[in-house]
């Protein structure tokens, strides 16, 4: 299997940040910018583009010099994901698979402005998602009910979850020779490849991280690339935004 797990484009959140240094205004599931919808359609692109068997080395395969193939895409039903997911869905042909484990660290909240709690909010239902989004195929649990609708995720619930995760990718695509697409967020990459890397540890019934406070840097829209087969794996490389120009390249 080879696995691209990618980052969505520019959030409205991701410029708040960008311009404010601060949560102020922060939306619990922002839609893109204008500027994360060029980033996705430049990334969409760069995914569709070329055929990885016109390239005859092999270790220029690895870098992706003949194109990617992919052959299976998943989105986090966060919007931002799935609008990002949605440019590389109509690029390639594939099915737009929505994996709601997938999600940003934390899940969809809210931050109240004046105690800094935060509060789990319901977040888009079925209907939603078919009205906006009618390529995306949905879990069929998804109902009337909001997807999230609970509290805020624990940080240290995410690595958990991350297992769960990597355990069923290789359950669906091991041994394969699957091209894995995930379009998902800068959080919950960290916690998977911390997961990866068995940078995990139990303390009083919890697992907790390894790496302190080394965090894997992750741009919008950047592309990361796993080979993982049934005895053996690597991290052929991280955070490639070749497909954006300077200017565009953001988080």
């Amino acid at each position: 299997m080879e696995l691209y797990i990618i980052r969505h484009a520019q959030s409205e959140n991701n410029a708040i940040w960008a311009r404010t240094r601060s949560n102020d205004g922060r939306l619990p599931d922002p839609p893109l910018t204008e500027l994360g919808h060029q980033q996705a359609a430049l990334l969409a692109e760069h995914l569709a583009t070329g055929d990885p068997h016109d390239e005859p080395n092999y270790f220029a395969r690895r870098h992706n010099r003949g194109g990617y193939g992919l052959t299976h895409l998943y989105t986090s039903l966060m919007i931002r994901s799935v609008a990002t997911a949605g440019y590389i869905a109509e690029a390639t042909g594939l099915p737009l698979i929505a994996w709601p484990d997938i999600h940003e660290r934390g899940g969809l909240h809210e931050i109240d402005v004046v105690t800094g709690e935060e509060r789990g909010v319901a977040g888009p239902n079925r209907d939603y998602f078919i009205r906006e989004f009618p390529a995306l195929v949905l879990p069929e649990e998804l109902g009337d009910e909001g997807w999230w609708n609970r509290p805020p995720e624990r940080v240290e619930e995410a690595y958990p979850r991350a297992r769960r995760v990597w355990n069923e990718l290789i359950e669906r695509h091991g041994g394969t020779e699957d091209r894995v697409a995930i379009v998902s967020h800068g959080g919950f990459f960290q916690a998977l490849l911390v997961t990866v890397l068995g940078g995990i540890e139990s303390e009083g019934g919890e697992e907790i991280p390894l790496l302190g406070p080394i965090w894997l840097g992750l741009s919008n829209t950047g592309i990361n690339r796993l080979f993982i087969d049934n005895e053996f794996g690597a991290i052929q490389y991280t955070n490639r935004v070749n497909h954006l120009p300077s200017e565009l390249i953001t988080g």
